[in-house]
């Protein structure tokens, strides 16, 4: 097929509910992609977070095709063996007690929301379900993770949206322990809100909102879906803050690319999803569990720390161009916002016309999260094209 019939194709039979760029995508190898002319793209996006090992991973693929062999599905009425060494493995490096696996971020995050308030409910009754999460975060496009939104932009159409959430700005400790009141049960955090800009929150901020809620006995809950699995240079965010949340969720870069998700809840509330309060046909799917684990086994500790060290690479080297559209340079790992004065949208699309796939977050940020094993040289040919593209506007 052709880039434009692919593209005629997908328009005429898939709900129109994306925004797409006029690019069909037919293979790729490491961070590199290739459409179906063979026009080549270097990869600053890795699916928005999820291809942490890039593209025709050999591990990745041999884990697959081993289990597709064996099982593909079982459901969770009965034990599969992936799903037991996955849940082993994230317990033991997260430092919580137990996980419940989803299949995506927002149903990670979801089911949060249910556990913090059966949490809540068991232990005092009625009258202290509301969760409160920060302003500029987003949590999921689910009815009750879109509520969770701290984004006006997205409170709309879908009325009447779940109710139970407030809202406070990030970094603002006064305002936060007003809003923690005793009618809340938890409080829902991104490390580093993705969606909202690339912002990391002060640590500050952070210790002070574990000590609130650890006081009020207020579930602390990281939404690491976009942060998690070593994106940051951690395996979770949270391990930089020197926190130890009391849930965690997690999606995106878990399975390289399939389907999975899921939640990590500290010891006082590992039981609270309790059998029959909670379920999923799909979770812990063999299949993606034993990606998942492939993805586990390869986010060594110095595997992590080349991560960091190549975020420093792209900020310092984004800063020393001196390019006059950029204003700041911010984030954490391969988790990197580029703070512009022209439109990001617009230098956005012109990035990837030029060979380079990126994204926006925020009104301002261009936003890049390649694959955690980009190696240098595609660094450097990425940016080359950032530098190429940018250094006349």
């Amino acid at each position: 097929m052709t880039n434009n019939e692919v593209i005629s194709l997908t328009d005429e039979n898939i709900v129109p509910s994306y925004a797409r760029f006029q690019v069909a995508i037919e293979k790729g190898k490491g961070a590199t992609l290739w459409d179906f002319e063979g026009k080549k793209y270097i990869d600053f996006t890795s699916g928005i977070g999820v291809n942490s090992l890039g593209y025709g991973n050999q591990s990745w693929l041999d884990a697959i095709n081993t289990q597709a062999a064996k099982l593909q599905h079982i459901s969770n009425l009965f034990y599969t063996e992936p799903g037991a060494h996955l849940a082993a493995q994230l317990v033991k490096r997260s430092g919580q007690k137990k996980v419940f696996f989803s299949n995506s971020g927002a149903e990670a995050n979801e089911g949060a929301i249910k556990l913090a308030r059966k949490y809540s409910f068991d232990k005092y009754g009625t009258g202290r379900s509301t969760i409160v999460s920060l302003k500029q975060s987003f949590h999921g496009r689910t009815i009750s993770t879109l509520a969770a939104t701290g984004q006006e932009v997205f409170h709309n159409y879908f009325f009447p949206f779940t109710e139970g959430f407030k809202y406070t700005p990030a970094n603002d400790i006064e305002a936060l322990a007003e809003a923690l009141s005793p009618d809340v049960c938890a409080l829902m955090i991104e490390p580093v809100q993705g969606e909202g800009g690339v912002l990391p929150l002060d640590a500050a901020f952070v210790a002070a909102a574990q000590k609130l809620c650890s006081e009020r006995d207020i579930l602390l809950i990281t939404d690491e879906v976009q942060t998690g699995i070593g994106r940051t240079g951690t395996l979770f965010c949270f391990q930089q803050y020197g926190i130890v949340p009391d849930v965690c969720t997690f999606a995106k870069g878990i399975a390289n690319g399939l389907p999975f998700g899921g939640i990590l809840t500290g010891e006082k509330c590992a039981d609270v999803l309790s059998a029959g309060t909670h379920a999923t046909t799909f979770g812990g799917n063999p299949i993606c569990a034993a990606a998942a684990l492939t993805v586990l086994e390869t986010l060594s500790p110095e595997f992590l720390n080349e991560v960091k060290l190549k975020g420093e690479y792209i900020r310092k080297k984004i800063e020393d161009m001196k390019l006059s559209v950029v204003s700041s340079v911010r984030g954490l790992g391969l988790m990197v916002g580029v703070v512009v004065t022209a439109s990001h949208k617009d230098l956005c699309t012109s990035l990837i016309d030029n060979g380079l796939l990126s994204l926006t977050a925020g009104s301002d940020a261009l936003r890049f999260l390649p694959p955690l094993t980009i190696s240098y040289e595609e660094i450097d040919e990425g940016l080359k094209i950032f530098e190429e593209t940018l250094k006349n506007v």
